[in-house]
């Protein structure tokens, strides 16, 4: 017996509502995992990071290719030689900042928009600026999309900063330069605190620079791997 054409149509756009849910529940599940055995087992106890770990959906900042693998204990490509970070690496990044709910932060390399989705979860106002025009087109849609209002993309150089909204209580920087930008440093707060990845491709650190007394303090807190930053940090 054949179904009429609605009813075929019906049939279908629910098995597919069916898939969805089902989908949205598993990642949910792959998430809490992630949460667990990733990030809390290896030390990251800050209550609010892991939150926002357990809360933004990191299959919405990655190609529909590598979606399966969306909480993987790995970076994933994002296009244009591109990385979506480690989510271990991402909220250690973010928890060595102490963040706090009226801070302020700089991001660099924006990439997907994740990091940027997981610090606007507990600060006011995440600026993040991403040299690649597409990529940051799509980060911009991906927030949108999931209702961050308080997440200004800039396309630019981010070895330059964002002068025009300095100075910021915390800067984060996910692309590696072979030296700290001085222009990033210029726009710390007092009191301000960066992290982020210095070296070339084979050999990089990630520094916590804390700026205090007129003066900056540096720190060496992990060996990482990012893929290097472009633009300025190139000719310098």
């Amino acid at each position: 017996m054949r179904l009429p054409v609605l009813a075929v149509a019906a049939a279908l756009a629910c098995a597919a509502c069916e898939r969805a849910h089902t989908g949205a529940a598993d990642f949910a599940t792959q998430r809490e995992r992630m949460v667990e055995k990733q990030i809390a087992a290896r030390g990251v106890s800050d209550a609010r990071v892991l939150a926002a770990m357990g809360k933004v959906p990191r299959e919405e900042f990655v190609p529909e290719n590598v979606r399966a693998g969306s909480y993987s204990d790995g970076p994933l490509p994002i296009g244009y030689d591109q990385t979506i970070s480690q989510p271990y690496i991402v909220a250690f990044m973010t928890e060595q900042l102490r963040l706090q709910p009226a801070d302020r932060v700089l991001e660099v390399g924006t990439g997907s928009g994740y990091q940027a989705a997981i610090l606007a979860e507990f600060v006011a106002e995440v600026y993040t600026i991403e040299i690649l025009e597409p990529l940051a087109k799509t980060a911009e849609e991906a927030l949108a999309r999931l209702g961050y209002k308080n997440v200004h993309v800039k396309v630019g150089d981010g070895y330059k900063g964002w002068p025009e909204h300095a100075p910021f209580d915390a800067i984060i920087v996910t692309c590696a330069p072979e030296h700290v930008p001085q222009p990033l440093v210029d726009q710390m707060k007092e009191g301000g605190r960066m992290i982020i990845p210095v070296g070339n491709y084979l050999a990089q650190e990630l520094y916590l620079l804390e700026k205090a007394n007129g003066g900056m303090r540096q720190s060496a807190v992990l060996p990482v791997r990012f893929v290097p930053m472009g633009g300025e940090a190139i000719k310098q």
